[in-house]
């Protein structure tokens, strides 16, 4: 008995890890309740400094944001894999913009300008930059605006990336959008005091038009929002992995679903 114990784990010390892991991902995809998947998946990728700092002890940070944007297209076909339609990216924060100087920003844009055009480039997913674009240099802001206008009537996934995106600034210029709207109808301020409804501020936020996320995925070990989706996000389940965002693996994705899948959904009731 002993003896053919000894086999049994000598066979299995012999199966690549690789082939160990591409199997449970197979049956964890078999296994998942695919009427109970979420329709509006958003990221924070976090991770990606400290990736550097790790694994490229040295270089440069931006080593860490390209292995970090080549795993968030990973992501995007993991999703497109499950028929989740609908993702949102978020990138870069408006508080990343006030912290890091050029030398590290200019780098980073380079590779979210490269990130959104590739993923806008092959016309299958429509492509929408969400955030204040008037933050970022214009040759930048000007590239994303042509990468989304390029892939607009797409049939595919809709992606959101959120670049110079923070939630306070999102909810504030939805508020001058809607003021701006009824200031064009003649509305005044005494009459839209009495008759704004939560769905007029709604409609004019940067994913207006679209559903709420219904799963917030955010790695390396962190767990708070950081103002993310913050209007959108008032009934979205959470899912926090410890895995810093390069590191993220599509067995830390499946789980994800799962846990996700598992739960009682109550909308604040």
């Amino acid at each position: 008995m002993a003896a053919e114990h000894g086999l049994r784990a000598a066979a299995k010390s012999l199966v690549p890890r690789g082939l160990i892991y591409a199997t449970y991902e197979q049956r964890l995809l078999r296994n998942l309740d695919r009427d109970r998947l979420p329709e509006h998946v958003a990221v924070l990728a976090d991770g990606n400094r400290r990736w550097a700092r790790v694994n490229a002890p040295g270089q440069e940070l931006v080593v860490g944001y390209r292995a970090g944007a080549a795993k968030l297209k990973q992501f995007v076909g993991w999703c497109e894999e499950v028929g989740i339609p609908i993702v949102t990216l978020w990138v870069l924060s408006t508080e990343n913009l006030q912290r890091s100087g050029p030398e590290e920003i200019g780098p980073l844009l380079d590779v979210i300008r490269d990130l959104v055009v590739e993923l806008a480039g092959d016309g299958v997913r429509r492509v929408q930059v969400v955030g204040d674009l008037n933050l970022l240099p214009s040759d930048v802001a000007d590239d994303l605006r042509a990468a989304e206008a390029d892939c607009a009537g797409a049939p595919g996934m809709h992606v959101n990336v959120a670049v110079s995106y923070g939630g306070r600034h999102e909810l504030r210029d939805a508020v001058r959008s809607l003021l701006a709207t009824e200031a064009a109808k003649g509305t005044e301020l005494a009459e839209l005091s009495q008759t704004l409804e939560i769905d007029h501020i709604s409609e004019h936020l940067y994913t207006a038009g679209q559903p709420d996320p219904d799963l917030i995925i955010r790695t390396s070990g962190e767990q708070r929002l950081s103002g993310f989706l913050i209007w959108q996000s008032a009934h979205s389940e959470f899912y926090f992995c410890e895995a810093l965002w390069p590191d993220f693996r599509k067995i830390d994705f499946i789980r994800a679903l799962r846990s996700y899948s598992q739960r009682e959904r109550r909308f604040g009731r």
